[in-house]
C-alpha cells in the first residue's frame, strides 16, 4: 500500500526553507500567487527572463514541494456548511494518527504540534450532523485519547499569498 503522504499527491511540508531560493524564485512565486493561471511567456517577459527559465524554475519549485499551483475554493461555496479545528491528543506517535487523517477528504489541514495537543486537524463537513460523524471517526482512530472541537462561527481571513510577503520582507532585511 502506498504511504498516505504519496497517495494524495502531497507529502509533509518542508520543515525549513530550501537554501537555494533566490530573488527570481521569490518573484515567480509572488506572481503565481497573484495569478496561478498566467501563461509562462508573459510571466517571463514581466520577470525579465526567458520562457525556458520560467519553465525550469517552476518545475524545480514544484518538484521540491515549495510550490503547488491549485484552485483554492471557499468551502461554504462548495456546500460545506460546517468547519472545525480539532485539537487531538494521542498515546504514542502523533505521526501515525496524522498519516491516517491525511488520507481523509474531510481533513484539509493536519499538523503535528507542541503544547496542549499533539495534532491539529481542520475539518470540513456538509452540515453539523456530518461534522459529528467525522469527529466520532477521529475519536475511533487507534491512539487517539482525547479531542477538543473548535467549530468555526465566522472566517475573518484566509491568506494564500503569505509566502511572497515573508520572502520579500526577508530579502529587504537581509535575513536570507
Amino acid at each position: 500500500m502506498e504511504p498516505p503522504e504519496l497517495s494524495r499527491g502531497r507529502g509533509r511540508g518542508a520543515v525549513r526553507r530550501p537554501g537555494w531560493l533566490d530573488d527570481l524564485d521569490r518573484r515567480l512565486i509572488a506572481a503565481l500567487q497573484a495569478n496561478g493561471r498566467e501563461p509562462f511567456r508573459p510571466l517571463a517577459g514581466r520577470l525579465g527572463v526567458s520562457e525556458a527559465t520560467i519553465r525550469n524554475r517552476y518545475a524545480r519549485l514544484v518538484e521540491a514541494g515549495v510550490l503547488q499551483v491549485t484552485a483554492v475554493t471557499n468551502p461554504l461555496g462548495m456546500g460545506y456548511d460546517a468547519m472545525a479545528m480539532l485539537g487531538i491528543t494521542v498515546a504514542g506517535s502523533p505521526a501515525v494518527v496524522a498519516d491516517e487523517l491525511a488520507t481523509w477528504e474531510e481533513a484539509i489541514y493536519v499538523v503535528v504540534v507542541a503544547g496542549r495537543y499533539d495534532l491539529l486537524a481542520e475539518l470540513v463537513a456538509r452540515d453539523r450532523r456530518d461534522l459529528l460523524a467525522i469527529m466520532n471517526r477521529v475519536r475511533a482512530i487507534d491512539g487517539v485519547t482525547s479531542s477538543e472541537t473548535f467549530v468555526y462561527l465566522d472566517l475573518a481571513v484566509q491568506r494564500n499569498d503569505f509566502g511572497a510577503a515573508f520572502e520579500a520582507a526577508a530579502t529587504a532585511t537581509g535575513d536570507d
